[in-house]
């Protein structure tokens, strides 16, 4: 603990019980070792972690991310866009108005029997099922950054109910067409709100940021409109510590 200037401590959002112990432990420790104890916002740490890239961890030459930008924080809890004025002041521009992206990803593969977590099952699959055969309808909500996912959930669970005895049926098939309308509906939001608010930069955060076709995609088409886009390696996509630790190192620097 000596080496210890501060720590710090997830408050919101999330379950709060599992919060409340985290809090209650930080707190504790705070006052036991008369070190400060810096609060810190999960979805904020989200996005910050593309701050944590490094020439080690990055396959291609890093550019620090400037300000302002849209974040799109999407997970099994959450799918929001976000104008990011700074790591401090964010303003939610739209989310999700049922199922979180990375929930119909669990939701979905359960229906096709792929197991837990779904999003890495349906990713390698889709790659194998490729085609313009299937198309699953996706909630356009014009007007808004809001998302809707259960629409394009309900339209597999038919799918594959009215299907699944059929010759020629395929899962991989399937699971492309839904990661195709998932993955679309994300981009087109997000970029949508890149271009209205004149920003040139994107940052992408949560599990679902693992996504191969999202960050392939989003990548390209980001370039195509001079936006840079930002993912987390993959360890930093997933709930980590670190992602905690270095927006809390952050803030406390910016208060100097």
């Amino acid at each position: 603990m000596r080496d210890i200037d501060a720590l710090a401590v997830t408050t919101k959002p999330g379950l709060i019980g599992s919060l409340l112990v985290g809090i209650a432990y930080a707190r504790a420790l705070s006052y036991a070792t008369a070190k400060p104890l810096i609060e810190v916002d999960h979805i904020k740490a989200h996005l910050y972690a593309n701050s944590l890239v490094t020439e080690k961890n990055s396959t291609k030459k890093f550019m620090a991310p400037q300000l302002p930008a849209i974040g799109l924080v999407i997970s099994g809890g959450h799918s929001s866009v976000y104008y990011v004025k700074t790591f401090r002041d964010y303003q939610l521009l739209g989310q999700t108005r049922d199922d979180a992206a990375g929930e119909a990803f669990d939701k979905v593969a359960r229906i096709l029997g792929l197991g837990y977590p779904g999003g890495p099952a349906i990713d390698r699959l889709a790659k194998q099922g490729v085609n313009t055969e299937i198309r699953f309808p996706r909630a356009e909500l014009p007007g808004s950054y809001d998302f809707s996912f259960s629409g394009i959930k309900t339209a597999v669970l038919y799918h594959h109910r009215q299907h699944q005895k059929a010759n020629g049926y395929s899962i991989p098939k399937i699971a492309y067409a839904f990661q195709d309308s998932v993955v679309s509906a994300l981009i087109d939001k997000c970029l949508a709100a890149c271009l209205k608010r004149k920003v040139k930069t994107l940052l992408v955060g949560g599990g679902v940021a693992a996504n191969s076709t999202l960050r392939e995609r989003l990548t390209r088409e980001g370039e195509e409109h001079g936006i840079r886009v930002y993912f987390p390696p993959l360890n930093l996509c997933l709930d980590n510590a670190a992602m905690i630790a270095g927006l809390a190192f952050h803030l406390k620097n910016e208060r100097r």
